[in-house]
């Protein structure tokens, strides 16, 4: 059986909300303790939703901060704890590598994210949320974000067509072939679009939308939920208890401070909320269908 995101059939403005939040906060948020927890909560929701996309990801991330930890010293020489020098005596801190991990973090975090924002906000939803308020600009949009997918998804097919042919050499010709083909299918489809939307009448009067989503009870609840641990975290970076500096030395708000512990509780249930709703699902599932 497929894999169900359970959180994905909320309404999607509280699925645009959640990535907000945590995508937002990911951002702000530089203490050490609070970018384990968005790393946890990325790769555990992730992992729900599809675990293939995951192992996909992993190289990319891992490369991406790998690089930025080392190569921030070699840019930013502040700090006052030097492991070695070089170029002339050019200083490489730990504080800059502290800095530069805290930064490829936040970065890998945010890939992770982004991947199950994608599985999550099709393209309907996004309709959903601001075709009334900006018709124009979300219709673009929502085209803008299906065009990669949907490149991807056409090379591949062009690549196994030429590959039935015997033509699979990975040389600078096939690439161009590939890449006019691609072209010559993007600009058709292009214009078929305009075509159709034309006589679609698109533009030509008042337009209605129409949606299958609805605001009940559940969504209510899942709201007050939101707002009230997203308000924890407010109040924790109102209070201090995410301070961090690097410069001249590491310090860090402990986890022994009131605000931090209350931040990381409530930022911690945060993410954790479609994990949850997911367990519960497969964990109701297999209950159920256990009794079969």
């Amino acid at each position: 059986m497929d894999r169900v995101d359970t959180f994905s059939t909320y309404n999607p403005i509280l699925n645009f909300a959640y990535f907000i939040g945590a995508i937002g906060l990911g951002m702000i948020f530089m203490h050490p303790l609070f970018l384990v927890v968005n790393l946890v909560g990325a790769f555990a929701y992730a992992l729900t939703q599809d675990p293939k996309k995951v192992k996909k990801l992993m190289p990319l991330v891992v490369i991406m901060f790998t690089l930025i930890t080392l190569i921030n010293p070699l840019l930013n020489t502040n700090g006052k704890t030097v492991l070695f020098t070089w170029l002339h005596g050019r200083p490489y801190t730990l504080e800059s590598m502290c800095w530069g991990m805290v930064t490829g973090s936040m970065f890998a975090a945010i890939i992770i994210w982004f991947a199950a924002y994608n599985h999550v906000m099709t393209s309907d939803k996004f309709v959903y949320l601001f075709g009334k308020v900006v018709p124009s600009i979300s219709l673009v949009l929502t085209m803008i974000l299906r065009l990669i997918p949907n490149f991807q998804k056409k090379a591949n097919q062009i690549m196994a067509a030429r590959a039935s042919i015997g033509m699979t050499e990975k040389n600078m010709e096939n690439v161009s072939a590939v890449f006019s083909a691609l072209t010559g299918w993007a600009l058709e489809g292009g214009i078929v679009t305009a075509d159709s939307m034309r006589a679609r009448g698109y533009g030509s009067g008042n337009r209605t939308t129409f949606s299958i989503y609805r605001f009940d009870k559940r969504d209510v609840a899942m709201l007050v939920a939101m707002f009230v641990l997203i308000s924890g975290c407010v109040v924790c970076a109102l209070m201090g208890g995410a301070e961090v500096t690097f410069v001249p030395d590491i310090q860090t708000a402990p986890i022994t401070n009131m605000a931090t512990a209350l931040g990381i509780i409530c930022y911690g249930l945060f993410l954790l909320i479609p994990i949850v709703l997911n367990t519960v699902e497969a964990l109701r599932w297999h209950i159920l269908r256990s009794r079969i």
